[in-house]
């Protein structure tokens, strides 16, 4: 497995019989760029083909290197993972391969205040994703020499998955070594989140080969930190809350005051996920309603 620093466009072996492609799209929220991979030898499966870009397209190409592509699966409805697909299926002819469209596997609390608009949200959704096969949960997908098995994991998003092959699994954003995972109401669901990252643990992969940033090796660790992080959020949220009332502004004021100002809005979105996951837990009340003005009390 090469550990060399990935540049853009050019494929690396990252794992037996995967070539990771880096995406030109670095960003604070992208890290170095959206990872898209390429799997199998004989006939591949490209692994979130990523945003929609030209020379990107062409990477990807090149790397498929006129093999049959057998499948174009998408770990969730992101711009940035999933925008490229109708390029790529058009030239390859490769069926899409995915949860659901854009919109699947919100909870019922989600879907309820997506309807009301009042929580914001749908930065960077591809609103019309529609994969040709959906995958459910359990599923198996497989060419001449590779084979995945489908792991529903909704949290970062409503149609998220993991696929878990017998060395290591493609981990979408739900688990990622650079940063931790951004979810953001209604498209990301803190709830969920917790669940999956216990499903995920429970199948134990030697490897994870993320969405953005490096090949985490011992993910079982990496998981149990994320977990512990959103349990220290919560903690800190509600020894704020226990001192008064408060908004999300100042909340996010307060919990991440050493946080670059362009990063704040991102930041905002995570401490909204938890209250979100507090308000149904009937731990705290939302005045007059869970809005983005609402004021936040203890119950």
């Amino acid at each position: 497995m090469s550990r060399q620093p990935p540049r853009a466009g050019a494929p690396q072996p990252v794992a037996p019989g995967v070539l990771r492609i880096l995406a030109p799209n670095p960003s604070p929220m992208t890290f170095l760029g959206t990872n898209s991979y390429v799997l199998g030898d004989r006939d591949v499966a490209v692994i979130d083909p990523g945003p929609d870009d030209p020379a990107h397209l062409q990477a990807l190409l090149a790397a498929i290197a006129g093999r049959p592509l057998r499948a174009i699966l998408v770990t969730h409805a992101h711009l940035d993972h999933a925008a490229l697909v109708p390029a790529l299926s058009r030239r390859t002819g490769a069926p899409v391969m995915a949860r659901g469209p854009a919109g699947a596997g919100r909870s019922a609390v989600m879907t309820r205040l997506a309807a009301t608009g009042s929580l914001g949200g749908g930065e960077g959704v591809m609103s019309d994703f529609v994969p040709a096969v959906s995958l459910a949960d359990g599923e198996a997908v497989s060419g001449a020499d590779w084979a995945l098995k489908v792991l529903y994991t909704p949290g970062h998003f409503g149609n998220h998955i993991c696929l878990l092959g017998a060395q290591w699994g493609f981990s979408g954003d739900h688990v990622m070594g650079w940063a931790s995972t951004l979810i953001s109401p209604p498209d990301g669901d803190l709830t969920d989140f917790m669940a999956s990252c216990a499903q995920l643990c429970e199948r134990r992969p030697p490897l994870l080969l993320p969405g953005h940033g490096p090949v985490i090796v011992g993910p079982r660790d990496r998981i149990d930190w994320l977990l512990a992080h959103r349990r220290d959020r919560e903690a800190q949220i509600i020894e704020a809350l226990a001192k008064g009332p408060s908004t999300l502004p100042r909340l996010t004021a307060r919990l991440y005051a050493d946080t670059p100002e362009n990063l704040l809005p991102a930041a905002a979105r995570n401490v909204l996920a938890h209250l979100v996951d507090l308000h149904g837990r009937g731990l705290v009340k939302a005045t007059p309603t869970l809005t983005l003005q609402a004021r936040f009390c203890l119950s």
